[in-house]
C-alpha cells in the first residue's frame, strides 16, 4: 500500500497541540453545530480524542468553552468538505498530529430547497452534490490506507456516513438533498463491501427528523422529532456496536419502510397539498 503523502506545513490546523495518548480518536465533520457537537459531546464523554473539521472555526471554539471540552483531548481543523484538496490536506495533518482515528464520521452536508423550474436551482443542487456525496468520500479518503494498514494487527476502525430518511423516498422541494441522500446511503452500502476486506467497518446512519436551527425553518409537520442529545445517544450506540445501517428513531425506520412499499399513486395523494421545503436560505445541515 503506498505511503501517505506529508501534510502541508501550511495546513489550516487550529487548537492546541496535543501528544497521541492512548484514547481513542474520532474524527467529525460539520462540528461547528447542530448535530455534529453533539456527536462530539458524545465521543468525547466516552473518552475519545477529537478531531473537529468545519468551515466555521469560531463556532467550534466557543463550543468547546462552554462545554468545558478539555484542551488536550480536541483539535480543529479549518476545512470545507466540498474542496478535496482542502479535505486531504486536513487529513494527513490530523494524522500527523493525532494519529490514525478509531471513528470517521462524515457529517457535514447541506439542505436546501430547489425549484427546477428556477435557473439558479441548477447550481444550487450542484452544490448540495458536492457538498453532500463528493464531500463525504473526500472525508473519508485520507484515512482509508491507515486505517486499512492498521487493521493488519488491530483494529482498523469505522466509517460513518451520515444518510437521511429523506433519501429513502422524494419530498416536494427537496429534490437536491432528497437526491443526494438516497446516493450517499447506496455509496455506503457499496463502501461497506469494499471496506469489509480490509478490516475497516462502514456504518450507515440516517436520522429522522432533529430539533436543530435547520429544522425549525421547515413549514410541515416533523412526526418523532427528536432531540440532538437524544440522537447521538443512539447514534454512538449504533457507531460503537458496528450496526451496518441504524435508522434513528427506530419509528422513522418503520414510516421510511412503509412509503417505500406504498404504491405510487397513493403516495403521491399523501403528499397532494404537503408544503414544499423552503428556499429562503441554506445552512449546514446534520442529516435530518
Amino acid at each position: 500500500m503506498a505511503p501517505l503523502p506529508p501534510p502541508s506545513p501550511e495546513a489550516p490546523l487550529l487548537g492546541p497541540a496535543a501528544a497521541v495518548p492512548e484514547s481513542p480518536l474520532v474524527v467529525i465533520t460539520g462540528a461547528s453545530s447542530g448535530l455534529g457537537q453533539a456527536l462530539a459531546l458524545r465521543f468525547y464523554h466516552a473518552g475519545y480524542r477529537l478531531a473537529l473539521v468545519a468551515r466555521r472555526v469560531s463556532e467550534i471554539e466557543r463550543w468547546a468553552r462552554a462545554s468545558q471540552i478539555d484542551i488536550t483531548r480536541y483539535q480543529i481543523y479549518s476545512a470545507d468538505v466540498s474542496d478535496a484538496n482542502a479535505m486531504v490536506v486536513m487529513g494527513n495533518t490530523c494524522l500527523q498530529a493525532q494519529g490514525v482515528p478509531d471513528v470517521v464520521i462524515a457529517n457535514a452536508g447541506i439542505s436546501v430547497g430547489v425549484d427546477t423550474a428556477c435557473r439558479t436551482d441548477i447550481d444550487v443542487m450542484a452544490r448540495v452534490f458536492t457538498t453532500n456525496n463528493i464531500g463525504m468520500m473526500a472525508t473519508f479518503h485520507p484515512f482509508v490506507a491507515a486505517m486499512a494498514a492498521r487493521a493488519v494487527t488491530g483494529s482498523g476502525g469505522t466509517l460513518v456516513g451520515i444518510g437521511s430518511v429523506a433519501g429513502i423516498r422524494g419530498l416536494p422541494g427537496h429534490g437536491a438533498y432528497s437526491a443526494s441522500k438516497a446516493a450517499a446511503i447506496t455509496y455506503l452500502e457499496s463502501l461497506r463491501g469494499e471496506m469489509k476486506p480490509l478490516g475497516v467497518r462502514v456504518v450507515t446512519v440516517c436520522p429522522g427528523y432533529i430539533d436543530t436551527p435547520l429544522t425549525q425553518k421547515n413549514r410541515y409537520t416533523m412526526p418523532f422529532l427528536m432531540q440532538p442529545k437524544d440522537f447521538a445517544e443512539k447514534a454512538f450506540q449504533a457507531i460503537v456496536t458496528g450496526a451496518s445501517y441504524s435508522v434513528i428513531p427506530w419509528q422513522m425506520g418503520v414510516v421510511a419502510k412503509l412509503m417505500r412499499l406504498l404504491p405510487n399513486a397513493l403516495y403521491d395523494k399523501l403528499l397532494a397539498g404537503r408544503p414544499r421545503k423552503h428556499r429562503d436560505g441554506e445552512g449546514w445541515a446534520e442529516g435530518g
